[in-house]
């Protein structure tokens, strides 16, 4: 992990798992070349909206462009927090949708052990930022963490 993309994303994610009690995320090249072609594809088409990838979790952000830190990013996922309440997927939500915390729950997901995220400026003025999981998280019955 040269970069310091990569490590700021790991970190951010890391602060949210080390809060809850999960082993540490590592970061995945592999999973950051297939973010980046999705990312690529929703930037390209002025979308926001997930790709349905088999055998990974997902969460994408979008904000203006230039104007967020890769930790803001990553907050605004660990911000569902304040909605989460511990128990089995996906019954998790004091809201009652687990929709309201399934980035967050995705970030803490205990078997989670890899993350690899990417983004493109787009011509539009907005950044779209992609993380994808391994293994991935939000499975009915289990437990978050």
């Amino acid at each position: 992990m040269a970069n310091s993309m990569a490590q700021e994303i790991v970190a951010a994610h890391n602060k949210y798992r080390a809060e809850v009690g999960v082993p540490p995320i590592e970061w995945s090249d592999e999973l950051a070349s297939q973010a980046q072609e999705w990312a690529n594809y929703l930037s390209a088409n002025h979308l926001f909206e997930h790709s349905g990838a088999k055998g990974e979790g997902e969460n994408i952000w979008m904000g203006t462009s230039r104007a967020y830190s890769f930790t803001q990013m990553i907050d605004s996922f660990g911000s569902e927090k304040q909605h989460f309440i511990k128990g089995v997927f996906p019954n998790v939500s004091n809201t009652g949708n687990w929709a309201d915390v399934g980035h967050y729950t995705q970030v803490v997901w205990r078997n989670t052990t890899q993350v690899g995220c990417a983004g493109v400026d787009g011509s539009d003025g907005n950044y779209r930022l992609v993380c994808r999981y391994s293994p991935p998280g939000n499975f009915l019955g289990q437990q978050v963490y």
